[in-house]
């Protein structure tokens, strides 16, 4: 069973169906930026990935999800 998922993407179409879907699961939701507004404004329940990693976007927001407690959580 997944009990997370990290949403993250370049092209928002579906994401917010997708998002619904796995919420409905049972699936707790982690997303970034552009992703996580597009959930988030869809009234789906959704972290920001800062508050998981507890370090802000750095570099214009180019990088979000590379930390070591999300790679540590994929592994």
């Amino acid at each position: 069973m997944v009990h997370r998922a990290l949403l993250s993407v370049s092209d928002k179409t579906g994401i917010a169906e997708l998002a619904r879907g796995l919420h409905e699961a049972g699936v707790s939701l982690i997303s970034s930026g552009g992703t996580h507004r597009t959930i988030y404004e869809a009234d789906v329940p959704v972290t920001r990935v800062a508050e998981v990693t507890g370090a802000p976007e750095i570099l214009g927001g180019r990088v979000k999800t590379l930390h070591p407690r999300i790679h540590g959580g994929i592994l």
